[in-house]
């Protein structure tokens, strides 16, 4: 499979670039979605309630015989410490003993990255998961080596503009607005220091961090990587493959020898 090559102008070069084998496979949207879960279960920090937690009163039980349930009391006759009270402990409080992480075979591991590549090179499958691209794209997008020297040749220009202009160079312009749309979260979730969500936009491949990347850092939705930290959960987040994504030719070859 090969795809044009794109200049930092947005000129689609007359040399193609050929992907690797692994952009030509079959998508296993199932071991996509199992990788993304236990990445996410194996980040998960154990919890619970801490030793004492509604235990903190000067609380006990005055006996039989006098007419009353068996709750303790505090001094003035207060129900406390057990579950069915305010400020009581819980009747099942979560243990940090738990554990969260899950398991999975390393082959099912890389078919399911290599799977996740094969759905970024699909523009169909990359439409479908919500991405806006110009018609006729061709999917990913392979940038010359000009996209890793951003840093040192905008000129008086700021980083941002600069690489604002190369993704809309690219035809990219509808999807930097896609990515720039905040949604605000229904239901509780507001509540939570979350009150606002963004799409995944575009996700940008370098071969190394030189710099450069601090060019699309501040663009909405748009999260910049290097190909050897490359993983199934930033092509496919939250489990659904097709993520857009951008690459440079150096990077490219950084991804085959890591293939």
């Amino acid at each position: 499979m090969k795809v044009p090559v794109y200049s930092i102008s947005g000129k689609a070069r007359k040399s193609k670039a050929a992907l690797p084998a692994a952009f030509d496979g079959p998508v296993r949207t199932d071991l996509i979605r199992r990788a993304v879960r236990t990445a996410q279960a194996n980040r998960r920090q154990p919890y619970g309630a801490m030793i004492g937690a509604g235990m903190r009163h000067s609380a006990e039980w005055p006996g039989k015989g006098r007419g009353m349930a068996r709750t303790p009391r505090t001094p003035v006759g207060r129900g406390a410490e057990a579950p069915n009270t305010v400020g009581g402990r819980r009747a099942h409080p979560p243990k940090p003993s738990k554990e969260w992480g899950l398991k999975m075979n390393a082959r099912e591991r890389r078919v399911a990255f290599r799977s996740a590549l094969a759905a970024t090179a699909d523009a169909t499958v990359v439409a479908g998961r919500g991405h806006r691209l110009p018609e006729k794209a061709t999917t990913p997008f392979v940038v010359s080596k000009g996209i890793e020297t951003l840093a040192s040749k905008h000129e008086g220009e700021s980083l941002t503009r600069r690489a604002q202009k190369l993704l809309e160079a690219l035809g990219l312009d509808a999807e930097l607005a896609r990515g720039a749309e905040r949604k605000v979260r229904a239901g509780r979730g507001k509540r939570r220091g979350r009150r606002y969500r963004r799409p995944k936009s575009a996700l940008v491949v370098l071969s190394e961090f030189n710099g450069s990347e601090r060019a699309f850092r501040n663009l909405g939705g748009v999260e910049v990587t290097t190909a050897a930290q490359l993983n199934t959960e930033m092509l496919a987040p939250g489990g659904d493959p097709g993520r857009l994504m951008v690459i440079s030719q150096p990077a490219l070859k950084a991804l085959e020898a890591r293939l």
